[in-house]
């Protein structure tokens, strides 16, 4: 059972407005304290598994040779064959709307060198290079988990914003997602909790309420 103050924290942000038509996302805004983010090896860069998911449907794409796209067949969103892989080179715009739409890519590891290339510049500074899979795997379990998945990525800004549902989602499976981020965030820290100076969750269209931390 998660915590009760951050049940009750949930709660509040569901409460802070009226219910909108669409399903609003719950996002955490957490403000880091001494650590020196200019330094590559502090920043923070992991995708993390929500236990009880995004609450939205999250699109997942694989650059897949013919072998890997017979195994991906309806679980990816989206199969990249070589020959899509080849006509998107050169055509910023359509590789740019394909890393808006998309937020999880994998590959097969022999199309990596391409991709590297020729996407390389657009998924980067996205934070979305392909995770490269051996001709062995399964693809199936590993784009069942990124559907659950958040990116949490740093840069060099002492605050940064994690999706950890949606308001229709239960309190309880909310506070659930949130302890699981902030667990794995406080793991990756080199002082722990003690680099944490804030939590707020908030809502689309409600206002931000503050989430409880131990120090």
């Amino acid at each position: 059972m998660p915590d009760q103050a951050i049940i009750d924290a949930v709660k509040k942000v569901c409460d802070s407005s009226k219910k909108p038509e669409f399903a609003e996302t719950l996002e955490l805004a957490i403000n880091l304290k001494d650590i020196d983010l200019s330094v590559q090896a502090n920043r923070l860069d992991a995708e993390i598994i929500l236990p009880k998911g995004r609450g939205r449907p999250v699109k997942v794409a694989i650059f897949a040779s013919k072998e890997m796209a017979e195994k991906a067949a309806g679980a990816a969103d989206m199969v990249i064959t070589q020959e899509m892989l080849t006509e998107l080179i050169g055509n910023k715009r359509k590789m740019k709307k394909l890393a808006d739409s998309v937020s999880f890519f994998i590959a097969d590891m022999s199309m990596m060198p391409t991709i590297g290339r020729s996407l390389g510049p657009i998924l980067g500074p996205r934070g979305k290079m392909p995770k490269p899979l051996p001709p062995t795997a399964d693809p199936i379990p590993i784009i069942r988990n990124l559907k659950s998945s958040v990116k949490v990525r740093t840069r060099d800004k002492m605050t940064f914003h994690v999706a950890i549902g949606t308001r229709g989602m239960d309190p309880e499976a909310v506070a659930e997602n949130i302890e699981e981020v902030l667990a794995r965030i406080t793991s990756k820290l080199a002082r722990g909790e003690s680099n944490i100076r804030s939590v707020f969750l908030k809502s689309t269209m409600g206002e931000a309420v503050p989430i409880p931390t131990a120090k």
